[in-house]
């Protein structure tokens, strides 16, 4: 017998996780593999930030932090959202965690009763699924499309809209498209919600400042939108901290103190070093990022190009994050070079052994006809990389 729960043995690991876990294998076996898997800047954290730390550490803090996180920091948070997202959310509506997917973990644990229906535009980041099933309730899939942008129309939204819908969660920019949705875009999905009060918005921001558009909106800034949106963001991506693991949330106050408690059970507060870094981060003006999205910019440009002269691969030109998510669905029911090709998995298998590039099949994102590329590494490598994939599909 199994002694292991039905929650476990449900649970689906993370397909990005699990392909980078399975490049660094094939790496210490001596193969040439090409990783654009994992979404993680290859940029150092800023200098700036880092002497925060040491001066935290020099000061020692180094006890138990609160549950939710230090005023100092939500304050600042507070003062970040007003700056750049035009949200105006007090301290006591601030929870800080262990990275953004405990901020998504919490929520759904608080939020979610079984059998509640959560709206996915698809695709959507890998975890989200996983979470929302995890916490009892129901993710709802509405699917998008390379001819969309990947984004969910008013219409569609409408009609996946039930009595037993709880919230939707999506992010902008997204994760694995790369979409940015405007204002206008935003607003009419708004006036949907607007006639259905019931439900509840998570918007994941995480990529805000990777944003190639020039502007930027959040959905809480939407009249009406603020005290029915959980607004998710944290410093990993822009400030290249995913090993520090601090998120944030801006909620309504009830939605604050019930992640809160659940919080105060599971990890309690945050780290106390990082926490401190992490109030420098928030407070710099976001100007200090333009080198790095700069970077990311020409490296979205450059893929973009290379991916386009690669034979029945269809694309859109993402806007933000730094991710491309093609469309290889002119592949399936094909044999390439003697593999058969039925799905997305399978090509993402097949331009690992046969490119040494690892990719993450759209199947683990919501889109089975689609496959997505990290660009967070050189120009080089993503050269050679593009070359190795055309070369296996020609």
């Amino acid at each position: 017998m199994n002694p292991l729960s039905d929650r476990i043995n449900n649970l689906a690991v993370s397909q990005t996780l699990a392909m980078a876990a399975l490049a660094r294998e094939l790496k210490a076996q001596g193969k040439d593999i090409i990783s654009l898997s994992l979404g993680e800047p290859d940029f150092n954290t800023p200098d700036f930030i880092k002497e925060a730390a040491k001066k935290a550490i020099d000061e020692n803090y180094s006890t138990y932090t609160p549950v939710e996180g230090y005023l100092e920091l939500k304050e600042a948070i507070c003062k970040k959202f007003k700056r750049d997202n035009n949200l105006d959310y007090k301290p006591s509506q601030i929870v800080v965690s262990t990275g953004a997917k405990q901020s998504l973990y919490n929520i759904a644990q608080v939020m979610l009763n079984d059998g509640d229906e959560v709206i996915l535009p698809a695709p959507y980041w890998v975890s989200y699924f996983e979470i929302i099933k995890l916490s009892g309730g129901v993710p709802v899939e509405v699917p998008t499309s390379v001819e969309s942008d990947f984004k969910i129309t008013p219409e569609q939204l409408e009609a996946a809209i039930t009595p037993k819908t709880k919230m939707m969660w999506f992010s902008s920019p997204c994760n694995p498209s790369g979409s940015v949705y405007n204002r206008e875009e935003l607003t009419a999905l708004a006036k949907v919600l607007e006639k259905h009060p019931h439900v509840y918005v998570v918007s994941d921001e995480i990529y805000e400042h990777i944003n190639f558009s020039g502007t930027f909106c959040s959905i809480g800034s939407i009249p009406g939108m603020l005290e029915r949106t959980i607004t998710v963001n944290g410093v990993a991506k822009a400030f290249a901290m995913t090993g520090w693991r601090i998120g944030y949330i801006g909620a309504p106050e009830f939605i604050a103190k019930a992640c809160t408690k659940i919080q105060g059970q599971v990890t309690s507060g945050a780290n106390s070093i990082a926490q401190r870094a992490t109030i420098t981060a928030v407070e710099a003006d976001p100007s200090v990022l333009n080198e790095m999205v700069s970077a990311f910019k020409n490296r979205r440009d450059l893929v973009v190009g290379l991916v386009n002269q690669i034979p029945r691969f269809k694309l859109n030109v993402p806007e933000g994050a730094f991710y491309v998510f093609p469309d290889v669905s002119y592949y399936f029911g094909k044999t390439v070079k003697g593999t058969e090709i039925k799905n997305a998995t399978d090509f993402s298998m097949f331009l690992l052994a046969e490119a040494n590039v690892a990719t993450v099949t759209g199947d683990a994102f919501g889109n089975p006809n689609c496959i997505r590329f990290s660009y967070a590494t050189s120009e080089a490598l993503l050269t050679e990389a593009m070359r190795r994939i055309k070369e296996a599909v020609s």
